[in-house]
């Protein structure tokens, strides 16, 4: 690729970035009292960043099993309220063991 057509691609998404953001802000200048679009944004957020985390979880391991068996330690772990340090350390030492025992067998 060369330097005009990075520029252009460059310039273009900097215009798409800046136009999602922007436009809400132009077009709605009052509060939102809809209950279910207040919902809807609420939980924007966390959908983003389950949409990026989850499949790089099964992608971050040579193994899929290994990369399996330390989200299931993650999600029981965050289902019984346990704190964050605590879920992703037990994740990690679920893959450890798992890698360990997988190059055994």
């Amino acid at each position: 690729m060369d330097t005009k057509t990075f520029f252009v691609y460059l310039i273009v998404m900097a215009g798409v970035t800046y136009l999602i953001r922007a436009v809400p802000f132009v077009l709605i200048n009052e509060k939102i009292h809809n209950r279910y679009f207040r919902a809807f944004f609420n939980y924007i957020p966390y959908t983003v960043l389950a949409a990026m985390t989850v499949p790089a979880v099964f992608y971050s391991t040579d193994n899929t099993i290994t990369a399996v068996l330390g989200f299931v330690t993650a999600l029981v772990l965050a289902y019984m309220r346990k704190s964050l340090i605590v879920v992703a350390l037990s994740a990690s030492a679920a893959v450890l063991v798992g890698s360990l025992i997988m190059k055994v067998l």
